[in-house]
C-alpha cells in the first residue's frame, strides 16, 4: 500500500451551482391522492426537502465538519481508498483497533457521529479502558474511495482488501464491524484471516443461498425465511435493479438530485427506527449530507453495481461457518431480523443483544447506544491484539 496521504475535499463552487441549478429545474412527477409514502417516495416531502436543500442546506458547513475528521486517501495496487483513521485518545491502555464498514446506501457518514465515543469514551460518560482506534473505509465505488476498474468488487474480494489495509496501518489484530454491505465484509475478514480478525461485530446476518440446507432448520428459523422472502417481494425491488440492471436506473440517478433524493430518502426512512417520520431520527442536514456525498462524487451507479457483484458470489461462500468470535446487535427497527437460532447456526455467536432503539442505520441513529454495544461486545478481547 502507497503511504497515506491526508485527505481534505473542497468542493468546487461551479458543481455546487449546477447542483441548485437541477434542483430548481426539477420536473416533477404526478402522484396519486393520499398516496404518501405507500407506492414510493412521498412528493410532498421531497418538494419540501429539495426546497431546504436549495435555500438553506449549508454544504459547506457539513464539508468542513467531515474535513474535520482524520481522512486519508491511500493507493492499494493503484485503487485509492478513502478512510478515516481516528486513534484513541493519548493515554489509552492499548487500544483495540477496529475496521467499521458501511452500506448501501450511505458511506463512511454512517459512523460519523460515533467516532468520537469510540475514541475518547472518558468524554463521553464512559470509561477510558473502552478506547478503541478506529479505521472507517469507504467501500470501493463509494464516497470519496477510486470506481474499481472492473464494475465492482464483490465483498470478499474488499475483505481482502481491508486485511491489507489494516496490515499497513500497523494493526496484525484488530474487531472487525459492520451492517448491511459492511456486515457481509466483515463476516468475510472473518472467515478468510482469522488470524487477524480477533473478532468479528455485526448488525445482521445473511439469508440461505439455497435450499438444500432449509431439512433441519427450526419454526424460528423457517419463520423468518418466509418473512424475508414476503419483505423482498414486498420492498426489494431497488436491489434486484442492482442486481441484474443497475446501468439504467443509474442514469437518472447521476443526471437528476431530485431522483437521487428519493431513491435514498425512501429508503433511510424505510429502513430506519423512526416510525414513519424519518425526520425524527434524521434531520433534512443529516438526509441530505448523505445524499449529496452521493450527488458530488456520482457514486450512486458505482455503488449499485457491488450488489450484482456480490450476487455472483459462489453458492458455497455462504455455507462456511464464521468460527472467529462474534457478537451481534440485533436493532429493533433493522430490516427482518434473524432468530438467534441462525446466528449459533451460522456462525460462533458468543453475544446477541436486542436493542431498544435503532434500525439500519444505528451508528448514526443511535450513536450513544451502539457505541456500547461495541464497547460490550469488544471489552473480552482487548487483550488480544
Amino acid at each position: 500500500m502507497a503511504r497515506p496521504e491526508p485527505f481534505v475535499h473542497i468542493t468546487p463552487d461551479e458543481q455546487l451551482d449546477d447542483l441548485r441549478r437541477r434542483l430548481r429545474a426539477t420536473r416533477w412527477n404526478d402522484a396519486p391522492e393520499d398516496a404518501v409514502w405507500s407506492i414510493g417516495a412521498d412528493s410532498g416531502y421531497l418538494r419540501e426537502l429539495v426546497d431546504y436543500w436549495v435555500d438553506e442546506f449549508d454544504w459547506r458547513q457539513r464539508e468542513l465538519e467531515l474535513n474535520a475528521l482524520p481522512r486519508f486517501r491511500a493507493s492499494l495496487d493503484g485503487l485509492g481508498i478513502h478512510f478515516v483513521h481516528a486513534r484513541a485518545v493519548e493515554g489509552s491502555p492499548a487500544p483495540v483497533p477496529l475496521i467499521l464498514t458501511h452500506g448501501w446506501p450511505d458511506s463512511f457518514w454512517r459512523y460519523a457521529k460515533v467516532l468520537a465515543l469510540l475514541t475518547d469514551p472518558a468524554s463521553h460518560g464512559g470509561d477510558p479502558a473502552d478506547a478503541f482506534d478506529v479505521v472507517v473505509p469507504d467501500l470501493p465505488g463509494f464516497g470519496y474511495s477510486d470506481r474499481p476498474r472492473i464494475p465492482a468488487l464483490n465483498a470478499a474480494e474488499v475483505a481482502a482488501l481491508w486485511s491489507r489495509l489494516m496490515t499497513a496501518l500497523g494493526y496484525p489484530r484488530y474487531g472487525a464491524v459492520g451492517g448491511d454491505i459492511g456486515s457481509s465484509v466483515s463476516r468475510f475478514l472473518a472467515l478468510d484471516f482469522p488470524e487477524q480478525v480477533v473478532a468479528v461485530h455485526r448488525m445482521d446476518a445473511g439469508l440461505p443461498a439455497g435450499t438444500a440446507e432449509l431439512g433441519d432448520l427450526s419454526e424460528d428459523e423457517r419463520r423468518w425465511i418466509k418473512e424475508a422472502t414476503r419483505w423482498v417481494g414486498a420492498e426489494g425491488a431497488y436491489a434486484a435493479m442492482h442486481r441484474t440492471k443497475p446501468q439504467t436506473a443509474a442514469v437518472g440517478l447521476t443526471d437528476s438530485p431530485a431522483g437521487l433524493a428519493a431513491w435514498i430518502v425512501e429508503k433511510m426512512r424505510a429502513w430506519s427506527d423512526c416510525g414513519g417520520d424519518v425526520e425524527s431520527v434524521f434531520s433534512k442536514d443529516d438526509l441530505l449530507t448523505n445524499v449529496t456525498v452521493y450527488w458530488m462524487t456520482a457514486t450512486i451507479s458505482s455503488s449499485m453495481r457491488m450488489y450484482r457483484a456480490n450476487a455472483a458470489i459462489p453458492v458455497e461462500q455462504y455455507a462456511r461457518r464464521v468460527e472467529v468470535p462474534t457478537g451481534y446487535s440485533l436493532f429493533r427497527g433493522d430490516i427482518v431480523r434473524p432468530p438467534h437460532a441462525w446466528l449459533h447456526r451460522t456462525s460462533n455467536a458468543v453475544y446477541i443483544t436486542e436493542p431498544p432503539r435503532g434500525g439500519h442505520f444505528a451508528p448514526y441513529e443511535q450513536p450513544e447506544l451502539y457505541a456500547e454495544e461495541l464497547r460490550n461486545f469488544f471489552r473480552p478481547y482487548r487483550n488480544h491484539t
